[in-house]
C-alpha cells in the first residue's frame, strides 16, 4: 500500500496515472479497422435515452450496459461491485447497503449531493425531483434486473431535474421474456445468507422476482436484513400492450459508524469496531406503475403512469448529537411520449406531470458531546418538522434527423416547472423547540416560515453521430443538465440562514467520443468537459456553502479485448480533474480556493477483469480495481492514499439446470477504506471488508 503525506501535491501524476493515460491513448490509436466485427456484441440495444430500443452504434452519446449475463455471473451484493465496471463511475460503499455515488463527479455528500444523479426503474424516476435519497440505489432490485444502463453526464430532453451528473436506469424483467424460472441460495462470510427466486408464467405473460438477504456484518453490532420483490404482468390491447408492475423493498440495518484517526482503517483494533452500536436505518419503498405501448404505424404512443411511497428512519451517527431523521413521501405522476417515424427523421414529444407530498422530522435525544460550541448550538429536542407538497410539469420535444446515410443529428429541448408548498410545523427561526435561545449566536438548526417556491428550467441538447461503417461510429454532444433545489436545502436551514437564496444548479457538458471494434476488440472512448454553477456544498465543519462553482474534464475508456479462443480482457478506466471554480472563506468553516481539487475526487479510477473459459461449462474471472489517491477537504490539506484490490470468481455450469458461483473478494486481504473524509477536526473512515468467500447454487428449470 502506498502512502501520502498531508498536503501532497497531486498535480504531478503518479506512475499509475501516467501508465493509465498511456494505455488509454495507445488503445485509441490501435482501434482495429472496421472489419469482421462481432455483430452480436455491437448490436446491443438501449432504452434509457429515448425509452425505446436503439443500437449502441446509433447512440449520440456515452452509455454503459451491464447485461443480464454479467449480472448473473457477478452475483453482486452491493451496487458498488457493479459500478466498478463503468468507466468514470464510483459507488462508494458505506455501512451495510448504504452508499454515495460519483459519476463524472466527486463523491457528493451532504447538502447538494441529493438529486445529482437520476435513478430510474424501467425509465421511471424512483424518487420525486425535490425529495432525493443519496442511498436510493438500495431501493431497487438490481440483483434480479435484466439490464442496467448508465449514462455519464446530463441526459437528453426526455429527462429533467436530477439528470445532472448521470443517469442509472435499472431495467426489470419483461413479462413474456424467455427467461427460465429459477431459485438460488447463497452463503458466505460473516454468516451471510441470501435466497432468490424468479418465477416466469406463460399462460398470462408474467414474471415475479424476490430476493432476501441477511448479513451479520463484518464489524461489531452491524448487519442488515433486506427483502426486495418485483412483479410484472402483460395484457394485449388493440394495437399494443399494457404492462403493470409492482416493486417493493424493505431494509432493516444496524449501522456501523466512522472510525476516527489517521489511517485508522489499518488498525486491527479499530477497523472491525463500531463506536455507534445504536445507529440504525429502517427504510421501506413501494412503487406501482404501468407501461402502455400503442403502435399506430407511423405514430407510437408510450404512457407510463406511476404511484410511489417511501418511509425511512435513521440515526445520523455522522453528526454531533446524532439526531434521528424521519422522512417519507407519497407521489404519483405520468410520463407520456408520442413518436412519429418518417423516412429521414423522427419526432418525439411529450409531457411529464408529477405530484408529491413529503415530510421530514429531525429530533435529537440526549445532549451533544464535544466542545461547548457543539453542545450549545446542537440542542436536545426537535430540530425540524415540516411537510412539502410539490407539483411539476415538463413539456419536451426531441427530433432525430438523418442528414445522410452516415450522419444522424439529434436535437431536443425540455422545459420544466417545479412548485413547492412548504408548511413549517414548528416555531420558526433558530431557537430550541421551546423557543429558548442557544448561545454562540443561536442554534445551528434554523426553520423558515411557511412559504411557496417555484423554479423554472430549460435543458437543451444537440448531438450528432457519424457512422463510419457498420462497426465504427463517432459522436459529439453539447447538453445542459439541471437540478432544482431539494426541499432539504430550502427548508432545513442552518444558523446564518433565514431563507435559502438558491436557484437551480446547472451543468453544461461538451463531449466527443467513438465506439467500434473488430473481431477481437471493442472500444468505447469519451472525452468531456463540464462546468457547474449554483452548487450547494458542505464544508468540513458541517456547514452549508451555497453558490459553489466547479469544472470537470477527463477521458473515459472501456475496452473488451479477446486475447484468444478462451480469454477476454475487459478494461474500464477514467482520468478526470474535478476542481473548484470559486474562492470563498466560509463563515465558520474552511477555505475554498479556485483550482483546488474537490474533496473525494480521485483523478484515476480503473478496473481490469480477465475472464478465462476453462471449459465449455466453467469460467474463471480475476478482477483488479484501483482508486487513486484523493483529498479529504476543500483546502487540500489531508489525503487518502487510494487502494488496489483483487477479486476472484468462478462460474461452473454443473448441469443443464444447476449453476455454481464461487467468489473470493479482496483476495490479498488488503486493509483499505471504502470511504474516507476529514470532518470536525478528524480523519473519518468506513473501513473496507477483508477477504471474504461466498458460494451460490442456482437452479433453473
Amino acid at each position: 500500500m502506498r502512502r501520502l503525506t498531508e498536503g501532497r501535491n497531486l498535480t504531478t501524476a503518479s506512475p499509475g496515472t501516467t501508465a493509465a493515460i498511456a494505455i488509454s491513448l495507445l488503445l485509441i490509436d490501435c482501434l482495429p479497422r472496421p472489419a469482421l466485427a462481432d455483430a452480436a456484441i455491437l448490436s446491443e440495444v438501449t432504452v434509457t435515452s429515448q425509452r425505446r430500443s436503439r443500437s449502441t452504434l446509433q447512440e449520440a452519446g456515452n452509455i454503459a450496459l451491464l447485461s443480464r449475463a454479467l449480472l448473473t455471473a457477478v452475483s453482486h451484493q452491493h451496487t458498488h461491485e457493479l459500478m466498478t465496471r463503468v468507466p468514470g463511475a464510483w459507488v462508494s460503499r458505506g455501512s451495510g447497503q448504504e452508499h454515495l455515488t460519483a459519476i463524472r463527479s466527486p463523491v457528493l455528500t451532504g447538502a447538494g449531493s441529493c438529486g445529482s444523479f437520476l435513478v430510474l426503474e424501467d425509465s421511471i424516476p424512483v424518487r420525486p425531483p425535490g425529495f432525493c435519497n443519496v442511498n436510493q440505489l438500495f431501493e431497487l432490485n438490481t440483483e434480479m434486473a435484466r439490464q442496467i444502463e448508465v449514462i455519464r453526464g446530463p441526459g437528453n430532453a426526455l429527462y429533467g431535474s436530477n439528470a445532472l451528473h448521470g443517469i442509472i436506469n435499472v431495467l426489470m424483467p419483461v413479462a413474456g421474456d424467455p427467461t427460465a424460472t429459477s431459485a438460488g441460495i447463497e452463503v458466505g462470510a460473516n454468516s451471510f445468507t441470501r435466497a432468490r427466486l424468479q418465477l416466469v408464467m406463460d399462460e398470462r405473460p408474467a414474471t415475479f422476482s424476490f430476493v432476501y438477504a441477511d448479513d451479520s456484518g463484518f464489524r461489531a453490532d452491524s448487519g442488515y436484513r433486506q427483502a426486495k420483490m418485483h412483479g410484472k404482468s402483460r395484457w394485449s390491447i388493440s394495437d399494443g400492450t399494457v404492462d403493470v408492475a409492482l416493486s417493493a423493498t424493505s431494509l432493516r440495518q444496524e449501522t456501523a459508524g466512522f472510525i476516527l484517526g489517521q489511517d485508522a482503517y489499518e488498525n486491527p483494533n479499530l477497523n472491525r469496531s463500531n463506536a455507534n452500536p445504536e445507529a440504525f436505518r429502517d427504510a421501506d419503498s413501494v412503487r406501482l406503475y404501468s407501461i402502455v405501448a400503442i403502435d399506430r404505424g407511423e405514430a407510437n404512443i408510450d404512457i407510463r403512469p406511476y404511484l410511489r411511497y417511501s418511509d425511512m428512519r435513521f440515526l445520523q451517527h455522522f453528526l454531533p448529537g446524532k439526531p434521528l431523521e424521519e422522512n417519507g413521501h407519497i407521489s404519483g405522476g405520468v410520463l407520456s411520449k408520442i413518436t412519429f417515424d418518417r423516412p429521414h427523421h423522427t419526432w418525439m414529444a411529450g409531457i411529464d406531470i408529477e405530484w408529491s407530498d413529503a415530510f421530514l422530522k429531525q429530533t435529537q435525544i440526549g445532549s451533544t458531546e464535544g466542545s461547548a460550541f457543539l453542545q450549545e448550538t446542537r440542542p436536545e429536542g426537535k430540530h425540524y418538522d415540516y411537510d412539502v407538497e410539490a407539483f411539476s410539469v415538463a413539456p419536451w420535444i426531441q427530433a432525430t434527423f438523418q442528414a445522410s446515410d452516415r450522419l444522424t443529428i439529434d436535437a431536443g429541448m425540455r422545459l420544466e416547472h417545479l412548485h413547492y408548498d412548504y408548511r413549517n410545523n414548528m416555531l420558526s427561526g433558530n431557537t430550541r423547540d421551546d423557543g429558548s435561545i442557544c448561545g454562540f449566536g443561536g442554534c445551528l438548526y434554523s426553520r423558515p416560515e411557511s412559504r411557496e417556491d417555484s423554479f423554472n428550467n430549460a435543458a437543451p441538447k444537440l448531438s450528432a453521430n457519424l457512422r463510419v461503417s457498420d462497426q465504427l461510429s463517432f459522436y459529439g454532444a453539447v447538453s445542459r443538465g439541471f437540478r432544482a433545489p431539494q426541499a432539504t436545502e430550502l427548508y432545513r436551514l442552518q444558523n446564518a440562514q433565514r431563507t435559502a437564496d438558491l436557484d437551480s444548479e446547472r451543468l453544461d457538458n461538451v463531449e466527443l467520443g467513438l465506439r467500434g471494434g473488430s473481431e477481437r476488440m471493442l472500444t468505447d472512448v469519451a472525452i468531456f468537459a463540464m462546468r457547474k454553477r449554483g452548487s450547494v456544498l458542505r464544508d468540513s465543519e458541517g456547514f452549508n456553502v451555497s453558490q459553489g462553482r466547479s469544472h470537470h474534464a477527463g477521458i473515459e475508456t472501456s475496452i473488451d479485448w479477446r486475447l484468444g479462443a478462451r480469454a477476454t480482457l475487459n478494461i474500464d478506466l477514467s482520468y478526470a480533474r474535478h476542481e473548484y471554480d470559486f474562492n470563498l472563506v466560509a463563515s465558520r468553516g474552511e477555505t475554498f480556493n479556485d483550482g483546488n481539487d474537490i474533496d473525494t475526487a480521485p483523478r484515476l479510477l480503473a478496473s481490469a477483469e480477465i475472464v478465462f473459459d476453462a471449459s465449455a461449462t466453467s469460467a474463471l474471472a480475476l478482477q483488479w480495481t484501483m482508486i487513486d489517491s484523493y483529498f479529504l477537504d476543500a483546502e487540500n490539506r489531508f489525503t487518502y492514499p487510494g487502494h488496489e484490490l483483487l477479486n476472484l470468481r468462478v462460474n461452473w455450469q454443473a448441469s443443464r439446470r444447476l449453476l455454481v458461483t464461487a467468489r473470493l473478494n479482496n483476495v490479498l486481504d488488503e486493509e483499505y477504506a471504502d470511504r474516507a473524509d476529514y470532518a470536525f477536526g478528524n480523519y473519518r473512515y468506513f473501513p473496507g471488508r477483508g477477504r471474504e468467500f461466498f458460494l451460490e447454487l442456482r437452479y433453473s428449470q
